[in-house]
């Protein structure tokens, strides 16, 4: 039986491999907080490619 470590202790090798085994997965999910775009809000990348193509703005 191994004998209890504190973790400060432990080399970087053996808190690296018990990290690993500690961590999960997110399954494919972001866990990154998103919002949805505020439709209000003056949106400059729709602006620029109107800009760009001159064809965009008539309809026939």
């Amino acid at each position: 039986m191994e004998k209890m470590v504190p973790y400060g202790k432990l080399s970087k090798r053996k808190r690296r491999e018990m990290d690993r085994k500690r961590r999960r997965t997110w399954n494919g999910l972001n866990p990154v907080t998103r919002s949805p775009e505020n439709p209000k809000a003056y949106n400059r990348r729709k602006a620029r490619s109107l800009e760009d193509d001159p064809d965009a703005r008539f309809f026939v």
